[in-house]
Order: structure tokens, then C-alpha cells, then sequence
């Protein structure tokens, strides 16, 4: 299997050069993501929804994450990343769909197979109204264990320290490949490592998404 390339950058976000996806995250090179939370509204409540990453991730391995998130490869722009959409879990979405959210810069040091990592991104993210039912996304089974659903406020407490944990419905990937529905009991420290600060300004960004 050929091995993906991303571009590559110094402190400053100055290109540098490229380098594969392994040598990026051993050597802690400076690179570039995409984040897209998907959200729909339903009368008065607002719902979110998040994937849970494959236990075989080089990074961050069966953490809860953001709905759709993907590297930008070596010389694609951010309109190009919108594919992940597609590729993840089957939602066809036009970048100009997609609502800025903002940009996060980070710098996570890890252990994922027994191998270490150093992931340093920065992350244009973006918010997404999709109001497909979940049994109907088509989960990309290689990246994305499975997609849950939770009530804004609710998770925006979760992420606030306000409970301790949450029970979540949606579909995961089946041993066999396929799709099966999904409840899950979910914690803060279930997600990606970052500041909670980060996940709670997003839910409340996300409040008026339209």
C-alpha cells in the first residue's frame, strides 16, 4: 500500500517540503487537518454527532472524535477536504455547505500499536447540517469504528464537567463489516486528548448552525 504524503511546515506554518504520514507523526513536523462537526436540529433540540476512531488509528486509537476529520495530503487545499465527508462516512457535502468554525493548533504526544507519535496539526474546523439518519451513513470501516449522536447541551456538559458520563445512540461497523445500531455509555476522557475547552466552544458555535 502506497504511503499517503502530507506537506509539511515549521513553527510559523512556512512550507518546508513533504513527508510521508509515518515520518510526519515520528518527527512531529507541523501539517495541516480538517474537522467537520455534523449537526441537525429537531423542534427545539439540537443534536451532535461523533465518531468513534478505529482501534488500528496510528493516532489516537478508539477515542471519540470529531463526526468527519482528515490530513490534508500533499498539495490539496482545504476545498479539497471536504472529500473526508464522503470517504468516512458517505455524506455528500459542497465546501460552500460547510460553516467556518474556526482553527485549532495541536500538539499531542502519544503511543498508538507500540509505536510513539508526535502529531502537530493545525485544523480548519467546520460545522455541517446533515440530517441523515445514522443507519444510513456508510462508515469508511478502515478509520471509523462507529457514529453516535448526543443532545448539545448534554454533551456541552460532559465537556463542562457538569456529569460524569452520557448514554449515546448510533451505529457502529459489525466483526462481519456491516452496520449495526449502537448504544454507548460515554465519557470525557473517552475523546481525543485536547482541552475541553476546545469541544465546548464548538457545541456552543454549533448552536446556531442553520
Amino acid at each position: 500500500m502506497t504511503e499517503e504524503y502530507f506537506d509539511i511546515y515549521d513553527e510559523q506554518m512556512n512550507p518546508i517540503g513533504t513527508a510521508t504520514r509515518s515520518e510526519t507523526h515520528a518527527k512531529g513536523y507541523w501539517h495541516r487537518s480538517f474537522h467537520c462537526w455534523l449537526t441537525r436540529k429537531e423542534e427545539d433540540r439540537r443534536y451532535v454527532r461523533f465518531q468513534l476512531r478505529q482501534s488500528s488509528k496510528d493516532t489516537c486509537p478508539d477515542c471519540y472524535d470529531i463526526t468527519v476529520a482528515g490530513h490534508l495530503s500533499a498539495g490539496e487545499t482545504m476545498r479539497d477536504a471536504a472529500r473526508e465527508l464522503q470517504e468516512e462516512i458517505g455524506v455528500t457535502a459542497s465546501f460552500d455547505d460547510l460553516i467556518p468554525l474556526g482553527q485549532l493548533r495541536e500538539d499531542t504526544v502519544g503511543t498508538a500499536g507500540g509505536v510513539s507519535f508526535i502529531d502537530r496539526e493545525v485544523s480548519d474546523v467546520f460545522g455541517f447540517v446533515c440530517s441523515l439518519p445514522l443507519m444510513e451513513l456508510q462508515l469508511q470501516a478502515e478509520e471509523v469504528a462507529g457514529v453516535y449522536e448526543a443532545d448539545l447541551e448534554e454533551l456541552l456538559q460532559l465537556f463542562e464537567h457538569e456529569r460524569s458520563e452520557l448514554v449515546v445512540s448510533g451505529v457502529a461497523v459489525s466483526q462481519d463489516g456491516g452496520q449495526i445500531p449502537s448504544v454507548r455509555s460515554v465519557r470525557v476522557e473517552q475523546f481525543v486528548p485536547r482541552k475541553a475547552e476546545y469541544y465546548a466552544s464548538v457545541m456552543r458555535a454549533l448552536r446556531d448552525c442553520t
